[in-house]
């Protein structure tokens, strides 16, 4: 393939790729994104494969191999992996994009055939040494949210002391042995400088993310998505590939967005969600205790639940991570249309870190074939709690808790949170007393008029669905 197709293939992509982010924004178009997005990778491997740098009967064969082991890989993930294990999954694939930095860059570093000269190759040692730095934090943090969002790692956050001493340390660390990589370069040398850099770059990785909370977890997320794609802009560079930078640069820049964006719905400043998550009394907003959870819990059974939904006018569903565990999407989706065939108006409440990865579970809903229009944001909804008979909470607990407005001195104080206790009834869905992955006790369950169903979610509500059929 000529060097002019291979530039109007990679715009044709590029196009792709900005449509694909353009669909995603939302719901409706977001299955149309994912196919302009399919689409645009396609044509930007054939264009890859086909250019002026793939030569010779043996590349072809060695790219043949590695692709078809790499969409087998892919090809068995996507038919294995459970919608609950979505987040862990996006971590480790981001893990796999920093690995791929740093082998391309070290790749780079060593290739005999180079033939920069002068500031140009500064230039270049410079780009093979940010690759290969940003490559290596995505790599080690990305593996420890993998372990954290899999339950292998304690969600709790791990707080050395003095940590932004050493955080600091390790940056002008970096900083010196980039300066000692780019001159032993110039002369032939400069391996060891940057074998030590990539093992700081590994262990900030590591500190980083073991030192953010629970609470913090879809943010981590959505901030190691963004350091994958500048990972991979990094490696652009390396490689002069214009469409990788680009890529690179759509991904990271949205992710950065993203990061923004969520930090702005938890009223928290990214440095903060770094130095530190929820569940700890370095994030405390005030300088005593939390206050201490008392009261009477009130049980409530699966019949009682269903003739309270059946008397309602208006229902509010606020979905969490545990109904992502349970798998009750399904029977949530039911009970929607029961109640809406009955009459009653259902809407669903999202806060925007509501489970473990941004969207989660707006994605959850989809796949339910719960109807969008009744699924709405949080500010978008938040005022109208005040008019709805019944919230429905399916394992939420964080987003849900009033101690973010009430308690100065709890951990998610300030948090904006979905107000259902403004409700006339509130029903909360939950396996036991245990608290929410941020580790904070919630005095909702303990209010008057808060209702708990306890049990696994979905077979409380298939329980409810079947109430709702007899009535």
């Amino acid at each position: 393939m000529s060097e002019g197709l291979v530039t109007v293939s990679y715009i044709a992509a590029t196009i792709l790729f900005i449509l694909a982010l353009g669909g995603l924004s939302d719901q409706e178009k977001a299955r149309r994104g994912n196919l302009f997005g399919m689409i645009g990778m396609a044509i930007a491997i054939v264009a890859t494969v086909s250019g002026n740098q793939v030569t010779g009967a043996l590349s072809y064969a060695i790219l043949v191999m590695t692709m078809t082991a790499g969409a087998w890989v892919g090809l068995q993930l996507a038919r294995r992996v459970e919608m609950t294990q979505m987040p862990e999954l996006v971590a480790i694939l981001h893990s796999l994009v920093g690995m791929a930095a740093v082998l391309v860059g070290y790749a780079n570093f060593m290739d005999p055939g180079a033939t920069f000269s002068g500031v140009e190759k500064t230039i270049h040692e410079v780009e093979i040494y940010i690759g290969i730095l940003i490559g290596a934090v995505t790599f080690s943090g990305s593996v420890i949210a993998f372990g954290k969002l899999s339950g292998k790692i304690s969600g709790t956050p791990v707080l050395l002391p003095a940590r932004h001493w050493l955080n600091l340390g390790l940056l002008i660390l970096t900083i010196w042995f980039g300066s000692l990589f780019v001159a032993g370069a110039a002369e032939g040398g400069g391996t060891l400088p940057l074998m030590l850099m990539t093992l700081i770059a590994l262990a900030f990785g590591v500190h980083m993310v073991m030192a953010i909370g629970g609470a913090d977890m879809p943010v981590v997320v959505s901030m190691l998505n963004s350091y994958s794609g500048w990972a991979a802009a990094a490696t652009g560079f390396m490689l002069s590939n214009d469409l990788l930078i680009v890529v690179g640069a759509l991904v990271g820049s949205s992710g950065a967005i993203l990061s923004y964006i969520m930090c702005r719905a938890m009223n928290r400043n990214f440095i903060a969600v770094i130095a530190g998550g929820f569940g700890t009394d370095t994030s405390s907003s005030g300088g005593g205790p939390a206050a201490e959870i008392t009261g009477e819990v009130v049980p409530i059974d699966a019949e009682g639940t269903a003739n309270l939904l059946d008397a309602a006018k208006e229902v509010m569903i606020v979905p969490g991570y545990g109904m992502a565990v349970a798998q009750a999407q399904h029977s949530v989706n039911e009970i929607t249309k029961t109640l809406r065939a009955k009459g009653v108006t259902v809407r669903f409440g999202i806060h925007p870190v509501a489970g473990r990865m941004p969207g989660h579970m707006n994605v959850l809903l989809a796949e339910a074939k719960v109807p969008y229009d009744i699924v709405f944001e949080m500010d978008e909804i938040n005022d109208d709690f005040p008019n709805v008979d019944v919230s429905l909470i399916i394992g939420a607990n964080d987003i849900v808790n009033p101690s973010a407005q009430g308690d100065p001195n709890s951990p998610i104080a300030g948090m904006p949170v979905l107000e259902v206790w403004k409700g006339r009834t509130t029903i909360v869905l939950k396996r036991s007393m245990a608290s929410g992955y941020a580790g904070v006790g919630n005095p909702l369950f303990v209010k008057e008029n808060t209702r708990m169903l306890f049990g696994d979610a979905k077979d409380s509500l298939e329980a409810v669905l079947k109430e709702l059929g007899n009535g």
